[in-house]
């Protein structure tokens, strides 16, 4: 039986402790595998593996459930919650982290020794799958993807076997699972490069948006500041509508915003002074200022906890006038009713286009910006949200690159046909090649599925 063959803990449906153990951050995906495996080990991982081999099951893969997108029935469930190893070589500037660990747990303990990790938008968000869907961090154009900073992964592959892959140590292993998510495997443990960043200069400058043609004026006027803005401003604007309901906060409660978020790595003075076309708009609200490293992510603000939502996301290109007006109808108050998405668009190009420092299987694909949009979806509106996110990319067609990024699968963006729009032609290519070579029959399909070759 499994249960004899596994250190850490084996969870059958009805078992207390197994609908928690397969929940997530994202609730909008329900997962009913056959069996939860909690493992204390790598070893425990390749019991596992080699279980749902020899059974004839798909294996799932979660640590914070951020990237839920299919649903894991019938699988053997791998829950990488308790492997939490964690050390910081401050003279390496290395960090080894266990795939338990979200990037609030190593902010923390690298900020000890004034270094620090490339990170997103939310300290809760597991570290394995940030770097293997290539990771987009709030410095991303002064650092590029943090899959490019991956030094080694420890992974346990389809037939079993713990692997080191490495620039020198199975090396396609090593580019493909940096964007291949886990199509290739279980990542047990990663050592990532850190960087001597002990604050940065950001904060948000919020407006109103009632007045279409205001929240055209800031939109615009942001587009043209953040194109000649140095690699190392990273940035982004978000659109949001709230309903005039009891259950959002007085302040927000049926407003409309445009919040523009910026990340500068250097100094205040300068970063003063970079952003200082955006505090002559005369924002409702301004938080910038020097911020600890270790406070970034709060620049963002995400949800803390369990959300069930909608989300879906797309590459564009350079967006015109025409763009903006589609953009700013989203938030019009004179606009009948909902949901309301909240969109935001992240500023790409800089360190993003060039070469990395680790070659890996991502890319924008030569995209201006990212496109992500978040909307709410209760059980009762599901349908009706997910019709206004196709609308809203509909009308928003004319500047979709048709590119999309790994990291930001969802839902039906798991589709073979989207899948393969997250990569170039040759990284796909080279991708179903290898997934041919390590995992020939699939073990490892829920996920945005990389067809073998």
């Amino acid at each position: 039986m499994l249960e004899t063959q596994i250190r850490g803990r084996v969870l059958n449906p009805g078992d207390e402790g197994f609908d928690e153990a397969c929940s997530g951050f994202l609730l909008t995906v329900t997962h009913r595998p056959a069996v939860v495996v909690i493992p204390a080990d790598a070893g425990d991982v390749a019991t596992a593996v080699r279980y749902a081999v020899d059974t004839g099951r798909p294996i799932a893969v979660q640590s914070t459930g951020h990237g839920k997108s299919v649903p894991a029935d019938g699988a053997v469930f791998i829950a990488t919650g308790e492997l939490r190893e964690l050390s910081i070589d401050p003279s390496a500037g290395t960090a080894r982290i266990g795939a338990g660990l979200r990037w609030g747990d190593v902010v923390a303990a690298a900020a000890e020794h004034g270094l620090a990790p490339l990170v997103g938008s939310s300290p809760n968000v597991g570290v394995m799958g940030f770097l293997t869907g290539g990771g987009l961090p709030l410095t991303a154009r002064t650092f590029g993807f943090a899959a490019g900073y991956v030094r080694s992964l420890d992974i346990v592959t389809a037939d079993g076997v713990l692997r080191t892959a490495s620039p020198t140590e199975e090396p396609d292993l090593f580019w493909a699972v940096r964007g291949g998510k886990s199509n290739f495997g279980v990542v047990v443990a990663a050592e990532i490069d850190l960087f001597p960043v002990r604050t940065v200069y950001g904060g948000e400058f919020s407006f109103a948006g009632e007045d279409p043609a205001y929240a055209a004026r800031i939109l615009r006027s942001y587009l043209d500041w953040a194109g000649a803005q140095p690699d190392e401003m990273t940035s982004s604007v978000t659109l949001l509508r709230f309903p005039d309901a009891p259950q959002f906060p007085e302040e927000v409660r049926g407003r409309s915003l445009v919040q523009i978020r910026v990340v500068y790595a250097g100094t205040e003075k300068q970063g003063a002074r970079l952003v200082s076309p955006l505090r002559a708009l005369g924002p409702d609200i301004d938080t910038c200022a020097v911020v600890p490293y270790e406070e970034i992510t709060e620049i963002y603000q995400d949800p803390k906890h369990p959300v069930r939502a909608h989300l879906r996301s797309a590459l564009l290109r350079d967006l015109d006038d025409e763009a903006i007006a589609e953009l700013v109808s989203l938030i019009d108050p004179a606009a009948t009713g909902g949901p309301y998405p909240g969109v935001e668009l992240r500023q790409l190009g800089g360190a993003l286009d060039r070469e990395p420092r680790r070659a890996h299987a991502v890319s924008t694909q030569g995209a201006a910006f990212h496109l992500w949009l978040r909307m709410p979806a209760p059980p009762e509106r599901a349908d009706a949200v997910r019709r206004v996110t196709d609308e809203v990319l509909e009308r928003l067609r004319p500047w979709d690159t048709g590119a999309k990024l790994p990291g930001f699968l969802f839902d039906h963006d798991s589709t073979p046909e989207r899948v393969r729009r997250a990569y170039t032609v040759a990284n796909y290519d080279r991708l179903a090649e290898l997934k041919a070579k390590y995992d020939p029959n699939q073990v490892f399909r829920i996920n945005h599925a990389i067809q073998p070759s």
